[in-house]
């Protein structure tokens, strides 16, 4: 992932030594279990931990330039701690680590284990998220707005309605990253072709006690693919809400709508030609995050069909996925923290809009009415329909209101009065209470 949109605790997940000390705690944790169960000397595992004690740097260029020779992975990091350990004890203890295992032993512990800490700082994401989401909505709880189906004016609904729907949205995205959190942590130490012919039930169950990971039921030397799958969608979701989000505020920040927009620094430019733009940059930034971390989510499902009890075809993506797609959504959930916390919302142009088409927004009351009259639900939505086309081709310079006034066939079943009740706006908002209630009382 490039620098510009990583952040330094999770692109720390994925670093070379980071991953290096996961599979040093692997091994070690295994060795103990092994002597514990009689398989391996007891100083064997005692040697381990003795030398990881000296708080050892682990030489990342000296590993590389064993699996140059190797053109292996697991077995030029296994020489190069057997060095170590020697070097440091006088004694070839580090050839009793990896006894029964397989490298995937190690990759897939070690995977999981990765996702299951990019998880922790995701899931913290969220929460700080959802902390803003909340003060902003109730800040705007019953600040008027228009809503939009299809991008035309449609009816009032509240700013804060809006900020509520994006905190429900995401309180069930932390659900879901919860639920993902805890099936793809998982724990398989279980030998060559997942049979444990070669390494106890117990060394595994000893290593996920350790790592803080479940089991595997059943591994086939890898650990099933169709967690990796579930969780990288999870993932992809969460960036779509982000879009959702971001979306809509890219277009209220449009000049002909500008009923809110992103915070403009002092000092900010926003084009180098044009010195009067304020640019949705963050959230334009964000729909196009949000585009990479989807579009890790297809080789995730790829991944699930390998062959016979498993190929290395997985591999090679999950080396750019596991970064790539933790790190970037990482960086957007925090990046879209900071643009609602310090959104720019202009309740006076809201207002405006709300009101620019001469009443319109308020045309289905007014058909409820008719039908609630006597008038037949065709005849009702003809005569307002008739009225609203007038208004629409104005340009909201004709008013409903008085057009239906002056209407006979309208007043035929409505009086004045009738017909001024509903061009009521806060009609529209007594079930506000009630919506946040369901969405913040928990």
């Amino acid at each position: 992932m490039i620098p510009r949109y990583s952040r330094p605790d999770m692109a720390a997940i994925w670093e070379p030594e980071a991953r290096y000390r996961i599979w040093f705690e692997i091994e070690a944790h295994a060795t103990d279990a092994l002597a514990e169960l009689g398989v391996v000397p007891k100083s064997a595992a005692e040697a381990l931990w003795a030398w990881w004690a000296t708080n050892p740097t682990i030489n990342v260029a000296a590993i590389d330039a064993i699996e140059a020779v190797t053109k292996h992975d697991v077995i030029a990091f296994l020489t190069w701690v057997a060095e170590q350990v020697g070097a440091h004890s006088g004694h070839d203890w580090a050839r009793f680590m990896h006894q029964g295992m397989t490298s995937s032993d190690v990759l897939d512990t070690t995977l999981s284990v990765q996702l299951a800490r990019a998880s922790d700082i995701l899931l913290a994401d969220i929460d700080r998220l959802l902390e803003v989401l909340e003060r902003r909505a109730k800040e705007h709880k019953l600040t008027p707005t228009i809503g939009r189906s299809h991008g035309i004016h449609a009816e009032p609904v509240t700013f804060g309605l809006k900020l509520a729907q994006a905190h429900a949205e995401f309180r069930r995205n932390r659900a879901r990253l919860a639920m993902a959190r805890e099936d793809i942590a998982t724990a398989a130490i279980s030998g060559a072709v997942g049979t444990f012919a070669n390494v106890d039930p117990r060394v595994e169950a000893h290593v996920a006690d350790k790592l803080g990971l479940a089991i595997e039921p059943v591994s086939t030397q890898v650990i099933p693919r169709d967690r990796h799958a579930m969780y990288f969608a999870t993932l992809g979701v969460i960036a779509s809400s982000i879009e959702r989000l971001a979306t809509e505020v890219r277009h209220l920040q449009r000049t002909e709508v500008l009923e809110a927009e992103e915070y403009f620094s002092p000092g900010q430019k926003g084009s180098s030609a044009m010195p009067h733009k304020r640019n949705p940059v963050l959230t334009e930034n964000l729909t196009g995050l949000a585009r990479m971390v989807r579009g890790y989510v297809t080789p995730a499902l790829e991944n699930v069909a390998l062959w016979h009890e498993r190929d290395i075809s997985h591999s090679s993506v999950e080396r750019y996925i596991g970064p790539d797609a933790t790190i970037t959504l990482d960086f957007a959930l925090a990046r879209l923290t900071g643009v609602v916390d310090k959104l720019l919302v202009y309740p006076e142009r809201m207002q405006k809009n709300l009101d620019r088409m001469g009443g319109l927004v308020h045309s289905q009351r007014v058909l409820l009415a008719l039908t609630q009259a006597g008038v037949s639900r065709e005849d009702a939505y003809r005569l307002v329909q008739r009225n609203a086309m007038k208004v629409w081709e104005s340009d909201g310079a004709l008013s409903l209101q008085e057009l239906l006034k002056a209407d006979p066939e309208v007043t035929a079943a409505l009086s004045t009065a009738e017909i001024d009740e509903k061009f009521d706006l806060g009609y529209h908002y007594r079930h506000v209470d009630t919506i946040f209630d369901r969405v913040f009382a928990a």
